[in-house]
């Protein structure tokens, strides 16, 4: 894609990292799989507000800062990946100066409905010239660093696909593409438990290969926040788990200071 065919994007202010522009192709990314973080930039009643209660929404946002920080972590140590975060809204960049590892770099969001943000990180993030792009959830901390390894490892094999890992909520938490296939963000009802099936359709409607990757989970409600803290305190995976998640240090510190003297604002009422 040439870049007289690109609209307009955003213009990101100051920051610590850099911002990567979609109208400035890259030929050195080709071999380099984007994995793009969709964040909000951590404010106090503008993420995680579903957490709130059983959290104050000062707990939320900083809750949101360590999934943050254990995301980019894991993402950091995956070979052949390159460390990115599609943020909103334009003009909070300073709001992730210090919670990423070096090198990462910023790309804002655009677009209205969320199927047409998703569908427009990855087109910008491709225009970058990256080979592949995953575009990954910010509420999955324990997301297996294995699902990441295999991602990149599946989108850099020769033939177009798509790869998907689905949540045990019935939407997903991961969505890798290697060119910007509008398809499966098409006709899809957001935030419902047919999301990853309605996924699936309409990506094999459009004749691409499909690779799932191991079932997982986003945490967004109090309930989710329990099996987060069966997990990482309690060393109780989740049910449906066929693999080991990640070792979340920053959330898992953030649960035990939360928990201490057995005051758990996640548990359920005795």
């Amino acid at each position: 894609m040439g870049s007289e065919s690109l609209p307009e994007v955003p213009v990101a202010g100051p920051s610590a990292y850099s911002v990567l522009n979609p109208a400035v192709r890259n030929p050195a990314l080709s071999g380099v799989c984007a994995l793009a973080v969709m964040a909000k930039a951590p404010r106090a009643g503008k993420v995680k507000t579903r957490l709130s209660p059983p959290l104050l929404l000062e707990q939320t946002a900083a809750l949101n800062i360590c999934f943050l920080r254990d995301t980019t972590a894991n993402i950091q140590t995956v070979t052949g990946g390159a460390g990115v975060i599609c943020y909103t809204p334009v003009g909070d960049e300073v709001a992730f100066d210090g919670l990423l590892p070096q090198g990462f770099s910023l790309i804002a969001q655009r677009g209205d409905g969320f199927g047409e943000r998703l569908h427009l990180a990855a087109t910008d993030i491709l225009a970058c010239g990256f080979g592949a792009v995953c575009l990954i959830d910010s509420d999955s901390p324990t997301l297996p660093h294995g699902a990441l390894h295999q991602a990149v490892e599946e989108l850099s094999k020769p033939g177009d696909r798509v790869v998907l890992g689905g949540s045990d909520d019935g939407g997903y938490y991961l969505i890798g593409l290697k060119e910007p296939h509008p398809e499966p963000f098409e006709r899809i009802t957001w935030s419902t438990s047919t999301v990853f099936a309605e996924t699936v359709e309409r990506t094999r409607e459009a004749g691409l290969l499909l690779v799932e990757l191991p079932l997982w989970y986003d945490v967004d409600d109090g309930a989710t926040l329990r099996v987060l803290a069966a997990e990482l305190l309690d060393n109780k995976p989740p049910s449906f788990a066929t693999v080991h998640g990640y070792n979340a240090a920053e959330t898992r510190a953030f649960l035990q200071n939360l928990a201490k003297d057995g005051n758990a604002p996640w548990a359920d009422p005795a």
